[in-house]
């Protein structure tokens, strides 16, 4: 039990330095979309996938599961940033809505195909 605490304290820590460096090296685009967070969230979606699927085949021990999976993936994707996102974007303009619709669309629809994707890979072996 505390081997796990340690390993997701130091995995979070570790993806929320992550986030912290797309957030900073990722650029908004001009018209709103909040780019930075979209990509923290697609990278670790396909990480999670393939941490996932490379522990179910046994690739990767628990720890490493628990390390990657719940701690890195945890600290550099949150789901308050993805809605904080879109609520930002609904007020910044005249099209702000549509912007922030289209975020968060891609952002269900490309999460969910990196993970997959992901989780694909780490069954296969091919990661």
């Amino acid at each position: 039990m505390i081997n796990a605490i340690i390993l997701v304290f130091i995995g979070g820590a570790l993806g929320a330095l992550g986030r912290e460096f797309l957030m900073l090296g990722v650029p908004d685009p001009s018209d709103g979309f909040p780019m930075p967070i979209f990509v923290a969230n697609v990278v670790a979606s396909f990480l999670l996938g393939l941490i996932t699927g490379l522990h179910q085949r046994r690739a990767v021990t628990d720890d490493v599961n628990t390390l990657v999976g719940t701690g890195v993936m945890g600290g550099l994707s949150t789901f308050s940033s993805f809605v904080y996102g879109a609520v930002v974007v609904m007020g910044a303009s005249a099209t702000g809505m549509t912007v922030a619709l289209a975020y968060l669309a891609a952002s269900l629809l490309i999460g969910y195909a990196a993970v997959w994707t992901g989780y694909r890979l780490g069954l296969r072996g091919a990661a």
